[in-house]
């Protein structure tokens, strides 16, 4: 079993800055792709960075591209969402999520369905 706890969520302005980190369980994290999600109230869950066992390779939805950033440091079972130049429209509940099957290239980053174990959540609100 993978265990995954967020932290960091909080409110702040729009601008403004916020990162998020995620606690994994298992010796063998650094051998699985991870990703954050988000979601607002009444909305599906979206997409939002994907980052592979090594750190080398990472996706972004096209909706985050140049102000967030993923990041993992393995030694420490860690990933990290660093997130600049906050908007309203970035509130949300933010997940992470461990991908643990073996293969070298994933079809679509952005599905859910490729994510075996997912956090608790954490919440960011960004306000005007």
């Amino acid at each position: 079993q993978v265990q995954l706890v967020e932290s960091g969520g909080g409110l702040v302005q729009a601008g403004g800055s916020l990162r998020l980190s995620c606690a994994a369980s298992g010796r063998t994290f650094s051998t699985y792709a991870m990703g954050w999600f988000r979601q607002a109230p009444g909305k599906e869950r979206e997409f939002v960075a994907r980052i592979n066992w090594s750190g080398g390779s990472t996706y972004y939805a096209d909706s985050v591209k140049g102000r967030f950033t993923i990041s993992r440091d393995n030694a420490k079972n860690t990933v990290d969402l660093q997130m600049n130049s906050l908007k309203p429209d970035d509130t949300a509940v933010y997940y992470c999520a461990a991908d643990t099957v073996r293969r070298a290239v994933v079809a679509d980053p952005r599905a859910v369905k490729n994510y075996d174990y997912w956090g608790q959540g954490t919440q960011v609100t960004v306000s005007s």
